[in-house]
């Protein structure tokens, strides 16, 4: 005679137990024979040299945040292809609008430069001074 929060009470405190019995077993099952190797931390393969702390350039994440950005609205566009004739015209039409928009944002990112892997500097409009046409009269 439980709720249903009872319920997801109960289902929770279940896999919680079933998570830890896996883990412990897990523990004593596999065989521990630590080595120097095996407690270094693992790098590619290769040796850690130098500072962990290192500088990376931001276009990392920039490039990975757009390549979200329009990966998950490109997952959008299966439903509306597998169903978009049910929905007849309208649902054409709604479905090429959304492709309008997505190729639109595509097209300000690359105007933008962001789809560039070296991003081009900025150049400031530099003011030229004109010698000044004012005529200083000296008198005499």
């Amino acid at each position: 005679m439980l709720t249903d929060f009872g319920r997801i009470l109960v289902f929770m405190v279940v896999s919680v137990i079933f998570v830890i019995g896996a883990i412990l077993a897990a523990k004593l099952v596999r065989p521990s024979r630590p080595s120097k190797e095996k407690l270094m931390t693992y790098e590619c393969g290769e040796d850690t040299i130098g500072s962990p702390w290192v500088k990376f350039n931001l276009r990392f994440y920039v490039v990975a945040l757009i390549f979200l950005i329009f990966d998950v609205e490109i997952v959008l566009l299966i439903p509306w292809a597998l169903v978009y004739k049910e929905f007849g015209l309208q649902g054409f039409l709604i479905g090429g609008i959304f492709l309008f928009l997505l190729g639109l944002g595509m097209a300000y990112e690359w105007r933008k430069g962001d789809l560039e892997w070296i991003r081009p500097k900025p150049v400031p409009p530099v003011l030229k001074k004109e010698p000044s046409t004012v005529k200083v009269e000296v008198q005499a």
